[in-house]
Formats: structure tokens, C-alpha cells, sequence
């Protein structure tokens, strides 16, 4: 482990995404993933901001409760467009609808994190925001893409990390963050935990 955070408790990561993994072991932590079983909420009466720090919240908590001497990210990316916020598709035609709601605007990719070490209440709940360009894109250049990746497990359908060339056009931001874990923000928060505004009490 980096001599940087040396400091930290045992860290476990309320997520089974492979994609947050590999990035948090770019930081060269160790760490324990103990999937969270909590639900995903999308309301209406929500922003993207607010929903994905909610869904954060609530991964982190679940699995602190089960391992309170432990600190506990919970993560959550949610994509936002006009006031609209698109989550994971439920299937293939969702996802094509998704893409075509996207094609050719810029929307904005937050992520959430929750940091929560539940034996000596402390939290921490904090979202980054990437804006995302996409090219225009038609008919066949939509089912070009979601034949060459997968979309289900993915806000808005697509991964940036994923023939994401096919759809992107630009982006302002951390590249991280559309990815799943915005490594900037969590490297400047775990080297801070537990001082300063970083322990605000659970």
C-alpha cells in the first residue's frame, strides 16, 4: 500500500463492478470487495446529483453496518441530460433509446461516493460531474455500438472505456469519473481521512 495512506483502516469497496476495481487498485490500496445488495433508486423528484449520491449512501451503508471497523466506498455514476437522468437500460431497446436521447448533445456523468467507517461514525458523501459530448449518431451508428458492447450494466447505456471512440466526441472533466470512480477527488479524500471536513459525523 502507498505510503500515503498508510493511515486509512481496512478499506472495502461496496461494489462488484470490475471497473471500479481496477481503478481503485490504481491507487495502489489494498482493499476487500464485499458487493452491496442495496437497490438502485431513480425518482423523478430527484436530480442526477441527488439520486446518485442517495444510491451511494445507501451501498456504503448496507455493507458498513455488516462491517463497521472497516471503511466502506459505496459508488454510484448516473448519467443526466435536461433534467433527465438515465440509469442502467432494462434491456437492448432501452438502451437504444437511451443512445439516441444522447446522440449529438452534451450531458453530464456524476458520480457519488460515500465513504463510511461506521465504528467511530464518520461519513463522507461527495459527486463529481463530467460533461460528455457525443458525435451525432444515426440509426446504424447506434447499433453499431450496441453490438460491439454490452450496455445493460451501464449508465446511459455506453462505457467510455468501451469503443467509447464510436460514440464520443469529446469530454470535459475527469475521465475517471465517466468510467466509474473519479480517482482525483478519492485520492485527496482518502490522504485527508479522517481530518478536516472529511469527518462529518454518520
Amino acid at each position: 500500500m502507498s505510503a500515503a495512506f498508510a493511515h486509512l483502516p481496512p478499506l472495502i469497496l461496496a461494489s462488484a463492478s470490475p471497473r471500479r476495481g481496477e481503478l481503485l487498485r490504481q491507487l495502489q490500496l489494498k482493499f476487500e470487495v464485499v458487493p452491496s445488495d442495496a437497490l438502485e433508486i431513480l425518482d423523478d423528484q430527484l436530480t442526477v446529483r441527488e439520486a446518485s449520491q442517495l444510491n451511494a449512501y445507501r451501498k456504503a451503508r448496507t455493507v458498513a453496518k455488516k462491517y463497521p471497523d472497516a471503511l466502506v466506498l459505496g459508488a454510484d455514476t448516473l448519467v443526466g441530460l435536461g433534467g433527465r437522468v438515465f440509469g442502467k437500460p432494462a434491456g437492448f431497446d432501452e438502451a437504444y433509446q437511451m443512445l439516441e436521447a444522447l446522440q449529438g448533445a452534451t450531458h453530464q456523468v456524476v458520480t457519488a461516493l460515500c465513504l463510511i467507517h461506521l465504528r467511530p461514525h464518520r461519513q463522507r458523501l461527495f459527486a463529481e460531474t463530467t460533461s460528455v459530448t457525443f458525435r451525432p449518431l444515426d440509426a446504424v451508428k447506434i447499433q453499431r455500438y450496441l453490438n460491439t458492447v454490452n450496455p445493460l450494466d451501464k449508465a446511459g447505456a455506453y462505457a467510455i472505456q468501451e469503443s467509447g471512440d464510436l460514440i464520443v466526441q469529446s469530454i470535459s472533466g475527469s475521465y475517471s469519473n465517466v468510467v466509474g470512480l473519479p480517482l482525483e477527488r478519492l485520492r485527496a479524500e482518502f490522504e485527508v481521512w479522517p481530518t478536516g471536513d472529511s469527518a462529518e459525523p454518520v
